[in-house]
């Protein structure tokens, strides 16, 4: 799935609903692969997206060496290499735990952490969270407990600024402007009032309580939305072993608001970049590692941000240049901030149509026309389709894609054939 850094930039999506799971998770990770039409794909938990330049040289390696060749990020900052040979875990996992991606093989896939990606570098948040995403993840890794969380369980560390707060993690804490934090569950209105001191530990806590909740309920979830309980509830629960772990709280309306990720080009003391479907070729990643200075932050809208201390604008303005010379886009102007797709042929079994493919032919199409982001899918399931207003463009089974409005009061689908690409843009004018 592609999420873009504009204002109208596409969004992930939750497509929990309230269910008891009757087997367990089947994420992948890096352990354990899942198998695709392409070959066998990894999933490699990247907390907040923070990644080392050598890490990063480690997953081109690994990707030039044992898969596809190229790096896929995930609408979490994660990264997935595809094309891997069905017995290759052990290959894969020697270079990744040297480098450090590995630190607990029993928690590698409940590792899952976004964290506002300008934070520090620019002056809109309240606090720098990544002594936060250090210590959580520490604490995460050190957690029997934890172990049992799904693949999907996600940890959100905003720094005040807003932008993961339309995430639907499933524990949200959010600096507040007073120096303190909120402690939000799911999509809970309420939220607990915290020390920022305390957020770390605050949201391990969090998790052990959904996990006790799914227990104590008979229930075998995946997700906060899953839980058959209120918000509120599990609120209330979080609240009580906060007061038996010695964390003092209290109970606030939780803020809202929503900022999208940082736009392409220059950003406080940092550049941003976005990834045309979230796939990085070969050449791409590492001229990206050429770039940067120490790290890199992929973000959960399909980008990068690297941090440039103490550079000059017209180093910055070079660095730029070099990363739009091989395909990456720097600027506001892209059509591919409103583009994305799953992942469709040859990669899944399910997709009727090379959705990548087709998206990329008809880019100009995009271009000529302003509005809703469009996400292309493969079939009717609409794999990591985003949150919010959209065009779903979805292969037909007669060919073709059905065109349709997810925003209320757009109920009208109708199917388009690509043998020409004016007709695409004709279509998206009239619907909308």
């Amino acid at each position: 799935m592609l999420a873009a850094m504009s204002s109208a930039a596409l969004r992930p999506s939750s497509q929990a609903t309230a269910v008891s799971r009757d087997r367990g998770d089947a994420c992948p990770g890096t352990l354990r692969l899942h198998a695709a039409d392409d070959g066998a794909l990894a999933r490699v938990r990247i907390p907040g997206g923070v990644l080392t330049v050598r890490q990063a040289g480690v997953l081109a390696d690994a990707a030039e060496r044992l898969g596809d060749g190229d790096v896929h990020l995930t609408s979490r900052g994660n990264v997935q290499l595809r094309g891997l040979a069905q017995g290759c875990g052990a290959a894969l996992a020697e270079p990744l735990t040297a480098a450090g991606l590995l630190p607990s093989r029993g928690h590698e896939r409940v590792r899952n952490i976004v964290a506002s990606s300008l934070s520090g570098l620019d002056a809109q948040g309240f606090l720098d969270v990544r002594p936060w995403l250090t210590a959580l993840d520490t604490a995460l890794c050190a957690s029997e407990a934890a172990q049992a969380l799904s693949g999907r369980f996600l940890f959100a560390l905003d720094d005040g600024r807003g932008d993961l707060a339309d995430l639907e993690a499933d524990v949200t804490v959010r600096a507040a402007a007073d120096g303190g934090a909120q402690l939000a569950l799911g999509s809970a209105g309420e939220a607990l009032y915290i020390s920022a001191g305390d957020a770390p530990r605050a949201a391990l806590v969090a998790a052990e309580a959904f996990l006790e909740a799914a227990r104590t309920g008979g229930t075998h979830v995946w997700r906060v939305a899953e839980l058959a309980l209120a918000d509120d509830e599990l609120t209330t629960k979080v609240g009580h072993r906060l007061t038996a772990e010695g964390i003092g709280h209290e109970r606030r309306v939780r803020e809202t608001g929503r900022t999208d990720g940082p736009p392409p080009g220059a950003v406080g003391d940092a550049l941003s970049v976005h990834v045309p479907l979230g796939r990085f070729s070969a050449p791409q990643w590492r001229e990206l590692t050429r770039v940067a200075i120490g790290e890199l932050r992929l973000t959960p809208w399909r980008g990068v941000v690297l941090p440039t201390p103490g550079t000059t604008a017209a180093q910055r303005s070079g660095a730029l240049a070099r990363l739009d010379a091989v395909g990456l886009v720097t600027g506001p102007d892209s059509p591919w901030l409103r583009v994305g797709a799953c992942i469709g042929r040859p990669g899944c079994a399910k997709s009727r149509a090379d959705v990548r493919a087709d998206a990329t032919a008809t880019l100009d199409a995009v271009r000529e026309r302003s509005g809703l982001p469009l996400y292309w899918s493969g079939c009717e399931r609409r794999c990591g389709h985003p949150r919010g207003e959209r065009i779903d463009a979805v292969a037909a089974p007669e060919g073709g894609y059905r065109l349709s409005v997810a925003a209320p009061g757009h109920d009208e689908a109708r199917t388009v054939p690509l043998d020409d690409p004016s007709r695409l843009a004709a279509a998206l004018a009239e619907i909308t």
